[in-house]
């Protein structure tokens, strides 16, 4: 398959080892963008539609959709879900203290939890903040005092429950 790179630039080349691949990736365009932000408003469409939407021909829209995958620009394809109407009505920010040189290990510990949606390791006050996405506060109770509290590493937590959450919208 022929990719479109009149704009892109040259193939990357593969990241030298120990090296993140991201960093080798050439920067995205006008076009890349556009197509990234007709995907996050709707994953579903069809290679045709985006080819359709950004004046592109199907193979140079199928051309850019498969490089920005292999490029790992896009990671994958999801549905966005209302976490009320599943079943999730309680969530909470929390905050992590964690023993010095832990992360490595614990990391994808906290990611692995039941009613954990995401990790993000930090710098300041706490080392890690989760999203916990719980049934209900005895679930949200049981997920940071008696999971994320007792791994080993882990100092200190810090919850922040979430009132209301106001829609995403994309970045691009």
């Amino acid at each position: 398959m022929q990719e479109d790179r009149t704009s892109a630039g040259a193939p990357a080349p593969e990241a030298p080892a120990g090296r993140s691949a991201d960093r080798s990736v050439p920067p995205l365009d006008r076009v890349d963008r556009a197509l990234l932000g007709q995907l996050l408003r709707d994953g579903r469409a069809s290679v045709r539609a985006l080819a359709e939407r950004l004046n592109l021909s199907r193979s140079a829209a199928h051309a850019r959709v498969a490089r920005l995958l292999r490029d790992g620009v896009i990671t994958g394809f999801t549905a966005s879900i209302s976490p009320v109407r599943a079943g999730l009505g309680t969530s909470a920010f929390v905050g992590v203290s964690i023993e010095q040189n832990t992360w490595r290990t614990l990391a994808p510990q906290l990611a692995d939890l039941p009613h954990v949606e995401h990790v993000a390791l930090l710098g300041g006050d706490f080392d890690a903040l989760l999203l916990v996405r719980a049934p209900d506060n005895t679930a949200l109770r049981d997920a940071v005092l008696g999971r994320i509290q007792s791994l080993p590493g882990v100092r200190s937590t810090r919850t922040w429950l979430i009132f209301d959450e106001f829609e995403r919208r994309p970045v691009l």
